[in-house]
């Protein structure tokens, strides 16, 4: 029998999921809770394709929390290479010591305990109670909202934030069997990823179409882009990163005059220093500057 409703939805979703969905490293069941919390920080604001060769490097190196609390924070630094935003890199670090200290170097399965390491918000607990461990959780990213958004809500994406309205309706689609709720999850996660992408959806490969109320209502997209685009080149983040390339790639403090050979501009350098050191991504050292630890 066709099912119908929410179930039918959810079903169409999953099933689709099954035949459809990327082989990720951290999707495979011998990948385990550390390396779904791994994935999580890593994906944050990144694309899967820059997340691959980090996330395995990352995992060779410290294949368990404990392997990679027992090292400097400024390592987990220098290996989270050009990734993009490196605070996440301490974070992930703070949280292995947090692991180790409180949870027996084992990652915690609740909610409550995930939502209290250092850099876990309300998604990445959700995420990694429910990839990690098949938890009941209501997981909303991006990609979710947008589907949600679309098949059940006739707009052509979500809210600019997260709305009450939004969870509530992500709870009502959520199975009450835990294996199918993360089954769910991850399945309309990846659709939305792949087919109900923001600016060019796949319609007619979605397993929803014949379901969807945005489709129904006639499927128009606003005109333009649905969010600026941000821009890297000149800015302070761009300085950041080159020196911070420079401290990485130094197996002793690099000097001040290095430093200002990598961008022409003192006064943005300076601030892009400042800003390091006050994010703890780089200290100061009586012979020049330094990855922490």
């Amino acid at each position: 029998m066709h099912a119908t409703g929410v179930d039918g939805l959810v079903t169409a979703t999953i099933e689709w999921y099954d035949k459809a969905a990327r082989d990720l490293p951290w999707r495979r069941p011998d990948a385990g809770p550390w390396a779904v919390l791994v994935s999580e920080f890593m994906l944050q604001q990144t694309p899967v394709a820059r997340v691959l060769p980090a996330y395995t490097a990352w995992l060779d190196r410290w294949p368990t929390p404990a392997s990679l609390a027992a090292e400097p924070s400024g390592e987990a630094v220098r290996l989270w290479g050009r990734l993009g935003y490196p605070r996440r890199a301490l974070r992930l670090h703070a949280a292995a010591q947090e692991i180790v200290a409180r949870h027996g170097g084992e990652v915690p399965s609740g909610y409550d305990d995930l939502r209290a390491l250092p850099g876990v918000g309300g998604y990445t607990a959700a995420a990694v109670a429910s990839f990690g461990f098949g938890r009941r959780h209501v997981v909303l990213d991006t990609n979710v909202r947008r589907v949600l958004a679309r098949a059940v809500g006739g707009e052509p994406d979500a809210a600019a934030t997260l709305t009450a309205a939004e969870t509530r309706r992500a709870e009502r689609l959520l199975p009450a069997e835990p294996i199918v709720a993360a089954r769910w999850a991850a399945a309309s996660m990846e659709l939305g990823a792949l087919v109900c992408t923001a600016r060019s959806p796949r319609c007619a490969e979605c397993p929803l179409l014949d379901r969807c109320a945005w489709r129904t209502a006639g499927g128009k997209l606003p005109a333009g882009p649905s969010r600026r685009p941000q821009t890297y080149a000149g800015t302070d983040r761009q300085v950041r990163g080159r020196l911070l390339a420079v401290l990485r790639a130094a197996d002793a403090p690099v000097p001040a005059s290095v430093l200002a050979a990598e961008w022409h501009d003192p006064a943005q350098r300076q601030r892009a220093l400042a800003g390091l050191l006050a994010d703890g991504l780089a200290v100061a050292r009586p012979d020049g500057y330094a990855l922490p630890g």
